[in-house]
């Protein structure tokens, strides 16, 4: 198995399973620390640069917490719009990253350009962390998920997903890169124009991934273990920001997980993760039920980084 040590984090697909199941076995050993509320030593002498060209809520500060409970610092940009990486200069990825590696020891990077982790982790000399990549990957959101997953129904093998929203989305990607190591079928349910492209399926089928498309929510959900959400009223992803309009598009029920969809048709002890935020796909009174895990599961996304921070800047192994 390879050494997370200086290693970047920015794709699952050539994750393997073991190195899966070591990340999770980390993250168990850290929980404690998020669990109990309290900061630890294990990077005190290591500083985290958090790189951010596109809005961010629980990623940017989830992976700034975990640094946090660890005892590392942490500075960065959350708009690259106040930097010269996004002002008039539009400074290249490049230069950028040359001049943030004499800064810290770990960069996180969030960028609305695919492959731009990927070209920044050409240049660095410290460990690149990909928090998003445009219509990419998101693999540290996808591992949180897994490691949910696992957690809530005690592993993963076996197991029936239903993804549910926009399949082009970069959450989409990794978690069917993901299913290749384990023993888990997927029901891909989503609207005829975000479904999932075809050189992504030419992918997903070298890697014999077990997937099926359904044409909504209601047809598969009784026969789903785990539910995992995205909206697909979405925002372009390709753009550093992107301002609400005064009026959302609404999402067509068949691809809407209500209360009542749950009551009548899901497992009893079918979960429901989304990495939000949510729109109307997922309602608020879902909350409520026993099916619900997306709260827990930002709780993971703090356990999950502290896991990934310590193993690729050696703390741990």
């Amino acid at each position: 198995m390879r050494s997370f040590l200086g290693r970047d984090i920015l794709s699952l697909k050539d994750v393997e399973r073991g190195e899966f199941l070591q990340i999770f076995d980390v993250a168990d050993r850290l929980r404690p620390y998020a669990a109990e509320r309290r900061n630890g030593d294990l990077l005190k002498h290591k500083t985290l640069l958090t790189a951010f060209y596109q809005p961010s809520t629980r990623t940017r500060l989830a992976t700034e917490a975990a640094m946090h409970r660890l005892g590392g610092h942490v500075l960065g940009f959350s708009d690259a719009k106040m930097t010269r990486a996004g002002d008039f200069y539009q400074e290249s990825i490049k230069d950028t990253v040359h001049m943030l590696e004499y800064y810290g020891d770990v960069i996180a990077m969030r960028h609305f350009q695919q492959g731009a982790p990927q070209e920044a982790a050409k240049w660095a000399s410290v460990p690149v962390i990909n928090c998003g990549d445009g219509w990419g990957e998101h693999p540290t959101q996808v591992l949180t998920d897994l490691y949910t997953i696992f957690k809530e129904r005690g592993g993963l093998d076996g197991l029936k997903v239903l993804c549910v929203g926009d399949m082009r989305m970069r959450t989409m990607h990794s978690i069917l890169y993901a299913m290749s190591q384990f023993d888990v079928e997927a029901f891909v349910v989503c609207p005829p124009e975000m479904s999932l492209l075809p050189e992504f399926k030419a992918e997903i089928d070298e890697l014999s991934v077990l997937y099926s498309e359904k044409e909504s929510v209601e047809e598969c959900i009784a026969d789903a273990d785990v539910i995992y959400m995205e909206p697909v009223v979405q925002a372009d992803y390709t753009q550093s920001r992107v301002e609400a309009a005064s009026e959302h598009g609404l999402t067509p029920p068949q691809y809407q997980v209500t209360r009542e969809l749950l009551a009548r048709k899901a497992k009893s002890d079918a979960i429901v993760l989304h990495s939000l935020p949510r729109m109307d796909e997922l309602p608020p009174d879902v909350d409520a039920t026993r099916h619900a895990r997306y709260w827990i599961e930002a709780f993971n996304g703090v356990v999950m980084r502290m896991a990934l921070l310590s193993l690729v800047l050696g703390a741990v192994e």
